[in-house]
């Protein structure tokens, strides 16, 4: 990949630093800024047909989850948008806990972001159903077979697509088919995964995805994405002047639609991320995104190969399994250094990796790292050899002190 092409739209990277933070938000590109802030300079309104003002803010909102619809392989007309993943999975966590009682089951995994374990923990407990716990090797961050933990009570089983502190990318189709075999729905969590691989949600076989844009150059927002007609079956709290019409039953209040503009901006600069892309959008960001892979995965390498050599580190998760799918992040620690010291020594030298769990709290725990966790260094396609240098050179020196 043209890296020197894709770092010149980064307003952000002319400052110096060599920014490892992108699994906790990504950096912008300049085409997002511009797009958010020609939405709100060319006129917004409330969505509506009268005026020019609200026919543009309709389009506005189209094109987002369009656009996401694309990003995600899975129809627009599913596609909710919301405040964070988060806030949308507390809200499709309490619609779905309805229909729950006792003796139905949820499982959730060890593995996951906080996002998706509480709101199913939570809802959980109120309806009274049990919660199962999916597992994982503390040693390589590898789940546990799910098969025991399913049975005809089973009602929804969510998962992570990739981890966002170990690295871990669990094979999601066997997942999910061992859950649809007995019935259950399942939640993904593709946050971690979309700003590094392709992502299906019909191929993943997904019933429900969530994923945040500013993880992949966009901004704050969340998207949880769905097949239509089973959000027709679903009736979330609402207000009672708000459209009963799907996806919107799901969105509250008014959505800020100026960052609407800038998820669509985001998808764009994915599908252009490899320039020799040709197609529909959908066909560009697939070939986009495998050729950003693929890089990212040698990248990877040359970083695991860096940190391996530096005496006192240890690393953790996907990272030292053997042939294990993985996205290009790393957790590790450093021998007679907390985490935060290790973080704070590279920030001084230009080097943004910090540390902590992340809210995968479960994950830190049972990985043995309490709730101290590591210092992450997430690659992003922003990142050259150079960053992974600095990178490692802050560590090792650290190391010496």
């Amino acid at each position: 990949m043209d890296v020197d092409r894709i770092r010149a739209c980064f307003p952000a990277l002319d400052l110096g630093a060599a920014h490892f933070d992108g699994p906790g938000g990504s950096q912008v590109p300049r085409q997002v800024a511009d797009a958010v802030a020609a939405a709100m300079t060319a006129g917004l309104g409330n969505r509506g047909t009268t005026t020019e003002a609200e026919a543009r803010t309709e389009r506005v909102v189209a094109e987002a989850r369009t656009a996401a619809g694309d990003l995600l392989g899975t129809d627009p007309r599913g596609v909710v948008l919301g405040r964070s993943m988060t806030q949308l999975t507390f809200d499709l966590a309490r619609t779905l806990a309805r229909a729950w009682g006792p003796g139905d089951e949820v499982v959730v995994t060890r593995l996951d972001h906080d996002a998706n374990i509480r709101p199913w923990v939570i809802a959980a407990e109120r309806a009274g159903a049990t919660v199962r716990w999916l597992g994982f090797d503390p040693a390589t961050a590898q789940l546990d077979d799910l098969a025991p933990l399913l049975s005809e009570r089973t009602r929804l089983v969510a998962f992570t697509a990739a981890s966002n502190l170990l690295g871990t990318r669990p094979d999601v189709r066997r997942l999910a088919d061992a859950a649809h075999e007995v019935g259950a729905l399942v939640h993904l969590d593709a946050v971690h995964l979309a700003p590094h691989a392709p992502v299906d949600r019909v191929a993943l076989g997904a019933d429900l995805l969530a994923c945040s844009p500013y993880k992949f150059f966009g901004p704050h927002l969340g998207v949880l994405a769905a097949d239509p007609a089973f959000l027709e079956t679903l009736h979330p709290d609402k207000l009672l002047p708000s459209t009963d019409a799907v996806p919107e039953r799901f969105e509250l209040g008014t959505l800020p639609h100026e960052l609407l503009a800038g998820v669509t901006a985001a998808v764009d600069f994915m599908a252009g991320l490899e320039p020799g892309a040709t197609g529909t959008r959908r066909e560009r960001l697939v070939a986009s995104m495998t050729a950003l892979e693929a890089h990212e995965d040698a990248l990877l390498d040359h970083l695991l190969d860096g940190l391996r050599a530096v005496p006192g580190v240890t690393l953790h998760g996907a990272a030292v399994a053997p042939g294990a799918r993985r996205t290009p992040t790393v957790l590790l620690t450093l021998a007679g250094h907390a985490p935060a010291d290790v973080a704070r020594h590279l920030a001084s030298v230009g080097v943004n990796a910090p540390a902590g769990h992340f809210y995968a709290l479960e994950a830190s725990r049972h990985a043995g790292l309490g709730d101290t966790g590591g210092v992450r260094a997430g690659l992003a396609a922003y990142t050259t050899v150079k960053d992974v240098d600095r990178l490692v050179a802050g560590v090792a020196e650290l190391a010496r002190a």
